[in-house]
């Protein structure tokens, strides 16, 4: 239901990071699209990140969340500002680390991005979502997001998983090498896009609008002193009203001024819980 459609998928054994290198070794070296074992979810489109989160008829206002200090595993740290940079394994790893972001997602159109810093490799470091039922740790090496139903995302080795299946979707990123990660949900739609580096790789999950659980972003990874920050978060405006708020706050953002507006108590209390937040 959930895995978009377009493809076959195939069925993977979770394994751990020596057999998961051979199988990686064992691929064609090409970018995941030609042929039919390897072709994309659904047929990538080559649209730049920036015309989804830049272009004000899509993504129009900056977003404001970060991870959830609750609802991580403790081999997660978080620190920098707002606890957007999240340090998994400080010391050594035995295990899969997860969080989840404090944003709800469902009925709206979200895009972030996750730079991950030069310390890329394991057996998964992945991006994806997740109901408030998805695990966020586990003592064994695996592919966190996806591992069951109440899940799914992006490995780096280029899998999609969800509920234990996997398709490869894109070819395994670089190793140790910087990268950015860009997700587009559509709660409208009920897709989940991902970029990488700038480049749109296509739609990777639909169905999305009949889960009725929250979903929230989630990151994972099982490698020892590895770091994904939360670089950019953008949002589109739900309603008139929505919009008109995101207006009053960027002219009026002190509790003074905002209690002397002529609105209802309700959207006085929502300006000034928003206004903390800039």
């Amino acid at each position: 239901m959930i895995l978009a459609k377009h493809s076959d998928y195939r069925q993977v054994e979770q394994m751990d990071e020596e057999d998961t290198r051979n199988e990686r070794d064992e691929q064609k070296a090409d970018d995941g699209y030609n042929g039919e074992d390897s072709s994309p979810l659904i047929a990538p489109q080559q649209t730049p990140p920036g015309a989804l989160h830049k272009n004000k008829s899509i993504c129009e206002c900056e977003d404001f969340w970060t991870w959830n200090r609750v609802f991580k595993s403790h081999e997660v740290r978080l620190y920098g500002e707002f606890g957007k940079a999240a340090h998994f394994h400080p010391n050594w790893s035995n295990s899969t680390a997860g969080v989840k972001g404090d944003k709800v997602l469902n009925d709206g159109i979200y895009y972030w991005e996750v730079r991950v810093e030069q310390r890329l490799f394991g057996t998964s470091m992945m991006f994806g979502i997740g109901t408030s039922k998805a695990r966020i740790h586990v003592d064994a090496f695996l592919n966190l997001l996806g591992e069951d139903q109440h899940s799914m995302g992006l490995s780096h080795k280029g899998q999609a998983w969800y509920n234990g299946t996997c398709k490869q979707y894109t070819k395994p990123f670089i190793e140790n090498e910087t990268t950015t990660i860009g997700l587009l949900f559509n709660g409208t739609n009920g897709t989940l896009t991902y970029y990488k580096d700038g480049v749109c790789l296509g739609i990777a999950f639909d169905n999305l609008n009949q889960i009725e659980d929250n979903l929230y972003p989630m990151i994972s990874s099982t490698a020892a002193k590895t770091e994904m920050t939360l670089v950019n978060s953008r949002r589109c405006f739900t309603s008139l009203q929505d919009r008109s708020r995101h207006v009053i706050l960027q002219h009026i953002n002190s509790e003074e001024h905002i209690m002397s507006l002529p609105i209802s108590r309700n959207t006085k209390e929502y300006l000034l819980e928003k206004a903390k937040q800039l």
